[in-house]
Order: C-alpha cells, then sequence, then structure tokens
C-alpha cells in the first residue's frame, strides 16, 4: 500500500496547474483551519478530504497573518501540493492513488 507522499511525488505540470486554479474557482471550502491550529484531527479531516475530492479548498480563519506560512506547512504535512493562495483561502491538490482493479479468482 502506498503512503500519502508516493501518490503526490510528481508535482502538477504549469497547465494542470491552470486546470486545478479553473476547477478550485467553482469549489466551496471544504475545512476552515481555526484556533486549534494544524492539530491531529484537523490533519485526520484534510486526509479525508483530499481521498475524497483530490482537490481541496481550506479558509483559514484564524491564521490570517500566518497564511504565507501555513499554507506551504498544510501542504508539506499532508503531502500535497499547493495550488494556490488567494486571500485567506488555501487550495490543496493530491493525485489520488491509482486503484488496481481486483483479479477474478476461479
Amino acid at each position: 500500500m502506498s503512503s500519502p507522499t508516493d501518490a503526490s511525488a510528481a508535482a502538477p505540470s504549469r497547465s494542470e496547474l491552470r486546470a486545478l486554479k479553473s476547477r478550485a474557482q467553482r469549489l466551496e471550502p471544504v475545512l476552515k483551519l481555526g484556533k486549534a491550529g494544524i492539530s491531529e484531527p484537523f490533519l485526520k479531516s484534510l486526509e479525508q478530504a483530499l481521498l475524497d475530492h483530490e482537490l481541496v479548498k481550506i479558509r483559514l480563519t484564524e491564521f490570517k497573518e500566518e497564511r504565507k506560512t501555513v499554507a506551504p506547512d498544510l501542504a508539506a504535512k499532508s503531502g500535497s501540493h499547493l495550488v494556490t493562495l488567494i486571500g485567506n483561502v488555501v487550495v490543496l491538490y493530491r493525485k489520488r492513488a491509482a486503484v488496481a482493479p481486483a483479479a477474478d479468482s476461479e
């Protein structure tokens, strides 16, 4: 089984980043980073959101001043790529690992 960092080893190309930014414009924030900060429960929620959606928008409610350091930190801790940081909103992307088809047992 691969780890989250294995799935995100290759950074998106420029054209892929443009497409991801375009997709992200239509998204609503899935998570909000509040007073607790980058806690273990928040990272678990982020992990699940990345597994479910690949492209996740996060609103920084309590870390507006530190957003330029928090955004790359979130990407590093989640094994994802920072797509964009606009205002107090961060967009992260992690490609889903390819699921091998189940072999037919005969």
